[in-house]
């Protein structure tokens, strides 16, 4: 029987400059990813990789990313990063992979025993998610390759629970989401996302949808007439096993004050 496969998710970075004022962070959170990373240098045995799945920085800009990559040089295991809504491609071309561009980010590689195959869901200038034609030509691809490897798919937005019940920058749209869940139905063994800082485990079309806590906030899902935003900060503890995926959700201890609480109307005005 094959070995377990350990893993790391971490999510919703939001790193930010600190020379630069950024009235939009709430939490401190190049301390919190200094703490994940000494967890992770921590850990025996090591874990096989470390999946972000995207909200690398909080503005986009080369300077934060710059700090981010040499934190990411500390992670001795190999790290896959997505795109999320507060990523600049261009910037993120520039100071994390060392290249020009502006092209969506997909990638897949194999770490571990696993196949890590990662999505670009980011709509520039708006908060909700979609996966373009190009994505589900390279996902498509991207299952093929290495069928007797389990796949674990990596999409910073979540499917929509709902065409309906969903608020419209909460996750990736409909069509996306039905294109989706037709396409990983049966070929993949999770599928890893962020964006809406509420750690989570959904069973869709027969696969786990783990959303991590991120390293910004947490909201509160118990308050429904608007948004309590947490200090609470985290990520998971993955194992991958024939059975099938186990996630274990790791909070930070003594982050757990309330830090705002938004009514309703300003929660659904988010576009």
């Amino acid at each position: 029987m094959p070995a377990p496969i350990r893993f790391l998710h971490l999510t919703d970075l939001h790193i930010s400059d600190p020379a630069v004022p950024d009235p939009e962070l709430s939490t401190d959170t190049l301390a919190a990813l200094d703490e994940a990373i000494a967890r992770i240098a921590a850990m025996d045995p090591a874990p096989a990789f470390v999946v972000i799945s995207g909200d690398l920085t909080n503005r986009g800009d080369a300077e934060s990313y710059r700090l981010l990559a040499g934190r990411l040089s500390r992670i001795a295991v190999p790290v896959f990063l997505a795109m999320g809504n507060h990523d600049d491609r261009a910037a993120f071309h520039a100071e994390l992979l060392g290249q020009p561009g502006n092209a969506r980010y997909a990638h897949d590689g194999l770490a571990g025993g696993a196949h890590v195959i990662v999505l670009d869901s980011q709509q520039p200038g708006r908060i909700g998610g979609r996966l373009e034609e190009d994505q589900f030509a390279f996902l498509e691809a991207a299952l093929a390759r290495h069928p007797d490897v389990p796949k674990i798919v990596v999409c910073h937005h979540p499917p929509a629970h709902s065409a309906e019940e969903e608020l419209i920058w909460h996750s990736l749209d409909w069509e996306s989401t039905a294109r989706l869940g037709a396409a990983l139905q049966g070929r993949a063994e999770g599928l890893l996302c962020g964006h809406v800082h509420v750690p989570r485990v959904s069973h869709w079309h027969g696969l786990p949808v783990v959303v991590g806590n991120g390293l910004h906030n947490l909201i509160d899902p118990m308050v429904l007439d608007g948004m309590r935003i947490m200090e609470t900060v985290g990520f998971t503890l993955c194992t991958l096993r024939p059975s099938g995926l186990t996630a274990e959700f790791v909070t930070f201890p003594h982050r757990d004050r309330e830090l705002a609480h938004l009514p309703m109307e300003v929660v659904r005005s988010f576009v």
